[in-house]
């Protein structure tokens, strides 16, 4: 499994960007998709994961503003980010759960400006 984010960049209080998530490489069964991020002197935390059983998962601060979602056959994976706030500002990394472990993405960075 290889993850290649994209779709991070500067972008105004308010705004909205799109990041996405291609898996290349292996097939393998994935059983967890989704989105964590890392700000300035933070500990990495989840923002939005979908699994196999169709469940999805955010964490408290972007519910009702981030959307995550995915193709059929686990090639991408989409997060639609509304409404940022400067809080949202961290580096964001693709991860993965496969039967074979735990797979990140390279990171993409969010700079969300006042």
């Amino acid at each position: 499994v290889q993850l290649q984010a994209s779709g991070g960049g500067l972008v105004q209080a308010g705004g909205s960007l799109r990041l996405s998530c291609a898996n290349t490489g292996t097939n393998v069964r994935i059983n967890v998709m989704g989105w964590y991020r890392q700000a300035p002197g933070k500990q990495r935390e989840m923002v939005a994961i979908t699994t196999n059983t169709g469940r999805t998962e955010y964490a408290d601060s972007v519910k009702g503003r981030f959307t995550v979602s995915r193709d059929n056959g686990w090639n991408t994976v989409t997060l639609v980010m509304n409404n940022l706030v400067t809080e949202d500002t961290a580096v964001y990394y693709c991860h993965s759960q496969t039967l074979l472990g735990t797979y990140w993405g390279q990171g993409t960075l969010v700079t969300v400006s006042s």
